[in-house]
C-alpha cells in the first residue's frame, strides 16, 4: 500500500511485435493483488487487450477492466495522460490505484517513456520508475535482434527480460537466446514465460527502493555481480555461437572506483558524460562515495535525463566502493574510465 505522499511506481512493458506483451498484461491484471493497477496502453499497439477483459465506463478514455484495474488508452502526449490519470484519482473520479503499468507498441523506443517520467515536473512528483520489462520472442527473438535495432534497444534497456513461447521453441534455441541476452544486458534477470504466466513479484520491485521495507535495495537494483560474472564467463569461454557483431554496439559494464571523490568531481564527470555521450547512454545506475558524506549517493539516468540524486540512509555493506553500471549504444568503457580519471586528476590538482 502506497503512502499518499509517495510517488506511485510505474512499470514499462515493452518488446518487439508479437513477443507477447498483451498476453502478459492480460494475465497480469487477473492476478491477486493487481486490482489497484492503472494500465496505460498506446492506442497504436498491434493488439488491444482481450475484449472480455474490458468494460466501458462513462469516459471513453478510461475503462475499468473486469479485474478491477483501470485501463487508459494514450490520447496524445504521455505526460498529459499521466497527469490526468493522477488528477482523476485524486478527485476520486476513478477507482484508486497504487501502481501504473505502461504498455508500449512493438516498435517503440523505451527511452522517451522514461524521459517523460523524469522530465515532466508534475509527473516526476507523482510517479517513479519501478522498472522496464521487456518480452523477447523465444522462437523469433534471435532474428529480431539481428534485423531490428528497436529489438536490441528494448533488450538493452530492460530491468527484467521475459522469454516467451518457450514451450514451443526448441531448448537449444532458447538457451542460445538466453546467453545472447546475458551478453547484451547482464544486469536484467531472465525468466521463461509460457502464455504470459509469471508471478508479479518477479517483475515489480526493480527500483532502488523496496516498497515493503521503505529502504534502498542497492544490490537488487544495481546487480553489479551479474556484470562481473558475465565478464568472467566471456574471458574463460570461446563463444563460437555468438557471431552477432552488431550486438557489440550495445555495451554494458560496471565502473568501480575505490575511495571517495568530491561532489564537484562526480557532477563534472556526469555532466561531461551527458554532453559528449548523452545519446549513447541508454541507462546509468550507481552509488557514489562522496567526500564528507557517511552514506552513498544514488544516481540514475537515461541518456540526457537524470533523476535528482538521492543520499541513502547507509551503505548496503562494508564495501565503500563507488559503483556505476552503464548500458550504452557504442559507449566505450575505456573512454568512460579515462574521462572519470581526468576529472579526478583535475580536482586533486585544484585542491593541491
Amino acid at each position: 500500500m502506497n503512502n499518499e505522499n509517495e510517488p506511485l511506481p510505474v512499470s514499462v512493458i515493452t518488446g518487439f511485435l508479437g513477443s507477447g506483451k498483451t498476453t502478459l498484461l492480460s494475465r497480469l491484471i487477473r492476478r491477486p493483488g493487481m486490482e489497484k493497477t492503472a494500465v496505460v496502453i498506446n492506442e497504436f499497439g498491434e493488439v488491444g487487450l482481450d475484449h472480455e477483459l474490458v468494460a466501458a465506463s462513462s469516459d471513453e478514455n478510461v475503462m475499468v477492466l473486469d479485474s478491477g484495474c483501470i485501463c487508459c488508452s494514450i490520447r496524445g502526449e504521455l505526460a498529459e495522460t499521466m497527469r490526468d490519470l493522477f488528477a482523476r484519482r485524486a478527485r476520486e473520479e476513478i477507482p484508486a490505484f497504487d501502481r501504473v503499468v505502461i504498455e508500449t507498441t512493438g516498435l517503440a523506443d523505451p527511452a522517451p517513456v522514461l524521459h517523460t517520467l523524469m522530465a515532466d515536473p508534475l509527473v516526476a512528483a507523482c510517479f517513479r520508475l519501478d522498472g522496464v520489462v521487456t518480452t523477447v520472442d523465444g522462437m523469433h527473438g534471435g532474428g529480431q535482434l539481428d534485423r531490428h535495432e528497436e529489438s536490441l534497444k528494448q533488450a538493452a534497456m530492460a530491468d527484467r527480460l521475459l522469454l516467451t513461447k518457450t514451450d514451443i521453441a526448441g531448448e537449444d534455441g532458447v538457451s542460445t537466446l538466453e546467453n545472447r541476452l546475458a551478453g547484451i544486458n547482464p544486469g536484467a534477470p531472465r525468466y521463461r514465460v509460457v502464455q504470459g504466466e509469471i508471478e508479479p513479484d518477479r517483475l515489480f520491485g526493480a527500483g532502488l527502493y523496496d516498497p515493503a521495507t521503505k529502504s534502498a535495495d542497492v544490490r537488487n537494483w544495481l546487480r553489479e555481480e551479474a556484470f562481473h560474472a558475465r565478464d568472467h564467463h566471456h574471458h574463460d569461454h570461446d563463444h563460437h555461437d555468438h557471431d552477432h557483431s552488431h550486438d557489440e554496439r550495445f555495451t554494458s559494464f560496471c565502473l568501480r572506483r575505490e575511495g571517495a571523490c568530491s561532489w564537484n568531481t562526480w557532477v563534472g564527470f556526469l555532466e561531461a558524460l551527458i554532453t559528449s555521450h548523452g545519446d549513447s547512454l541508454l541507462r546509468l545506475k550507481g552509488i557514489l562515495n562522496v567526500t564528507g558524506l557517511e552514506a552513498p549517493v544514488a544516481v540514475h539516468g537515461v541518456q540526457h535525463m537524470f533523476h535528482p540524486p538521492a543520499i541513502l540512509e547507509a551503505w548496503p555493506s562494508d564495501d565503500r566502493t563507488s559503483r556505476i553500471v552503464f548500458i550504452g549504444d557504442g559507449l566505450s568503457q575505456a573512454g568512460v574510465e579515462k574521462m572519470l580519471a581526468a576529472w579526478i586528476e583535475a580536482d586533486e590538482g585544484a585542491s593541491a
